[in-house]
């Protein structure tokens, strides 16, 4: 489904070079990424996702390659086609938490906002625990509320790859498991690929692979 080939990406003056030879994922896969912080785990995420272009190489995905699309095309893709749960979460303080979930419904025509999207939006807030939350803006919720909405955005369109910014970094360990077998459970429905990026090391086993990330990353020449 996803393939990386030969990727280079320089990352600041004087920080790092993130070098990757090859790296391919299945479908339905669930692969976990680890490593120290610096070593280019989220940056790695942000190329798959189209954020970021990397200085050479190419990333593809079901069959697009993503690093020959236009900036407004690379996030109407994203948009239809990645879950992206980010690290700081990415919510927009002026809309509700049901509107940030629905958020995705508003970049591009090829998602239609009809009952079954907003139903499945108050199904999976719901599942995180936040039903009730639905109406309240960001700056209303605390930390780990924000998560669950940002983990819902992420499921709400069933794309067929999510990519997982430390998920459950804000979360009590009970929220931990619930939170990791819903994106499971979602991702096993639509038969969707699992990308996440973790420093807890006990949701490791939870995982059908797991890649140390220390090993693509070079010193950048200063």
């Amino acid at each position: 489904m996803i393939s990386v080939e030969n990727v280079s990406f320089e990352y600041g003056e004087g920080g790092f070079r993130l070098h990757i030879p090859h790296l391919s994922l299945r479908e339905r896969e669930r692969l976990a990424i680890v490593g120290p912080s610096g070593s280019g785990k989220t940056t790695l995420l942000n190329l798959i996702a189209g954020i970021l272009l990397p200085k050479s190489g190419r990333i593809e995905i079901d069959g697009t390659d993503v690093t020959g699309l236009s900036d407004a095309e690379r996030r109407q893709f994203r948009a239809s086609h990645i879950g992206f749960v980010f690290q700081d979460f990415a919510l927009l303080d002026y809309l509700s938490a049901r509107q940030n979930i629905l958020y995705p419904y508003r970049i591009t025509p090829a998602l239609k906002l009809d009952a079954d999207a907003r139903s499945r939006a108050e199904a999976l807030a719901d599942a995180c625990g936040i039903g009730d939350k639905l109406d309240r803006h960001p700056a209303a919720l605390s930390q780990g509320e924000q998560q669950r909405v940002a983990i819902c955005r992420a499921l709400v369109t069933q794309p067929k790859l999510i990519l997982s910014d430390e998920a459950t970094g804000n979360l009590d360990p009970e929220s931990k498991g619930r939170i990791l077998d819903l994106l499971f459970q979602q991702a096993a429905d639509v038969g969707a690929t699992v990308l996440a990026v973790t420093h807890d090391h006990e949701l490791l086993p939870r995982f059908e692979r797991v890649i140390d990330f220390a090993q693509y990353r070079e010193v950048a020449a200063a």
